[in-house]
């Protein structure tokens, strides 16, 4: 089966989706160690079984309309994890970019990274780098990859930018420094899902997604699969986005 195959939608699945959809999600992929070991399982097992989950959600994403996957692979403070799983972690991201590169290719994602490239083995980082020029010019899913990525240091990274450009105090706004975050040419996150049940935001995309909409679930990320993301799109088409306004200025 092609990577992203996308079944022709029901008249039930259409009337089952709301009107508002969020062009840009965002996930935070949390629970696979503890899937894992409610099964008796490694916690390895867990990722493993996270990785081929991911082939499901972007197969949803492209059936529901949506342009724009962020998913929180490794963060930066991941490293500290036990070497062994950490070990894993990057076997896993290795697997994922000598396999699957061609295939989201051929299915139009364009694969972006986002978050640093300090103390990432090199054999890593040129594949990496690899999958993004491949992938450049797809326009089907933009798929952003948060791996090495904290978004307090993202912050940081992008004020420096600011300072090292010459760019007087005056002339610093919320939209120069949106404009030298990772995100910059894209839009903020409608929503941003978090799997397992967790109610934290894990120093991801703390910038973006100050308006964003939050969604979490108790389903663990390997069992997320499209019904959940179902789930989470009604229950997004039931909020009402103010961002910082009154219902009677946005009914205007």
């Amino acid at each position: 089966m092609a990577l992203l195959h996308t079944p022709a939608a029901s008249p039930t699945q259409a009337i089952e989706l709301p009107e508002s959809r969020p062009r840009h999600i965002a996930i935070i992929m949390d629970g696979n160690g503890r899937w894992a070991k409610s099964r008796g399982l490694p916690r390895a097992a867990g990722h493993r079984q996270g990785k081929d989950n991911l082939r499901r959600i972007l197969e949803a994403c492209v059936e529901f309309g949506v342009e724009i996957l962020t998913i929180y692979a490794f963060s930066t403070e991941n490293w500290e994890r036990p070497p062994a799983e950490v070990k894993t972690l990057m076997t896993i991201l290795n697997l994922v970019l000598d396999q699957e590169v061609k295939k989201l290719h051929k299915n139009g994602v364009q694969v972006r990274h986002i978050g640093k490239m300090d103390g990432v083995p090199t054999h890593l980082k040129d594949k990496i780098l690899h999958a993004c020029e491949y992938t450049k010019d797809n326009t089907r899913l933009i798929l952003n990859v948060a791996f090495n990525y904290g978004g307090r240091d993202e912050i940081v990274q992008a004020v420096r930018h600011i300072v090292e450009e010459g760019h007087p105090p005056e002339a610093i706004t919320e939209h120069l420094i949106s404009q030298h975050m990772y995100t910059g040419d894209l839009p903020d996150p409608d929503l941003i899902i978090r799997t397992s049940g967790e109610l934290r935001i894990s120093n991801f995309l703390i910038w973006q997604g100050a308006y964003s909409e939050y969604y979490a679930t108790p389903v663990y990320w390997p069992d997320f699969d499209r019904e959940e993301l179902r789930k989470a799109l009604v229950e997004y088409g039931h909020r009402r986005r103010r961002f910082g306004m009154t219902d009677e200025q946005i009914s205007e």
